[in-house]
C-alpha cells in the first residue's frame, strides 16, 4: 500500500487532498463538532494541515495526539498554531507538552482516523504501533477516516476487539460504515 500510494504525483496528491477535505466539512459529524481530534500528517497519508486551518477558522478547538511509546497510549493535546509543535522520531510531528495541554477524551466530539487501508465496513490497517487500537475502545464519538481510492481494498485481517470507522471519505464520495 505504501509503494501504492508514492506513485501519486504531488499535483494529484494535493488536488484529492483537497476534494476529501471538502466532502468532510459537508458532513454533519463535521458541522456538529467542536473539538476534533486530527493527526498532522505526512505524505502518504492525506493532507491534513488545510483540515487543521479550516477548523481554526469555524472556532473548533483542535486536538492532535502525542504518542507515549512507553506507554504505547495516545494523549491528545489542544494545539492554536502549527509553532506548537515538535518533530519526534521518523520526522513526524507532534504536539510540544511544554506549549500545549493535554484534552481528555470525552471532549473530543470528532475523531479523524488515521490508516494505511480500510475496508467498506469500515475495518482498518493502521501504521502499526498499535496507539489507535489501544484509544479507540473507550472512544465513543465519531470516528471518520480520509482516504484515497487506493487505499480502499476489499478485505483486511482483523481481531473481535478491532474498532471500525464510521465512515470514510474519499476523493469520490462518503462510505457509511457498518463493520462486520
Amino acid at each position: 500500500m505504501k509503494l501504492l500510494l508514492a506513485e501519486l504525483i504531488e499535483e494529484d496528491y494535493a488536488a484529492l487532498s483537497q476534494r476529501i477535505a471538502e466532502k468532510l466539512f459537508l458532513l454533519p459529524e463535521w458541522f456538529d463538532s467542536k473539538t476534533i481530534g486530527i493527526t498532522i500528517s505526512t505524505p502518504p497519508e492525506v493532507e491534513t494541515a488545510r483540515i487543521i486551518e479550516r477548523a481554526w477558522l469555524e472556532g473548533k478547538t483542535v486536538t492532535v495526539p502525542k504518542c507515549e511509546p512507553n506507554e504505547r497510549k495516545l494523549d491528545f493535546r489542544e494545539i492554536t498554531d502549527f509553532g506548537q509543535l515538535e518533530t519526534v522520531y521518523f520526522g513526524l510531528k507532534e504536539p510540544d507538552p511544554e506549549k500545549t495541554n493535554s484534552i481528555e477524551q470525552e471532549v473530543i466530539d470528532l475523531m479523524v482516523v488515521p490508516g494505511l487501508a480500510f475496508t467498506a465496513n469500515g475495518h482498518r490497517l493502521g501504521f502499526g504501533g498499535g496507539y489507535y487500537d489501544r484509544y479507540l475502545p473507550s472512544y465513543m464519538g465519531p470516528k471518520i477516516s480520509l482516504a484515497f481510492n487506493q487505499q480502499i481494498i476489499s478485505q483486511l485481517p482483523h481481531e473481535p476487539y478491532d474498532i471500525s470507522v464510521d465512515k470514510i471519505v474519499t476523493p469520490e464520495g462518503v462510505i457509511t460504515c457498518h463493520g462486520s
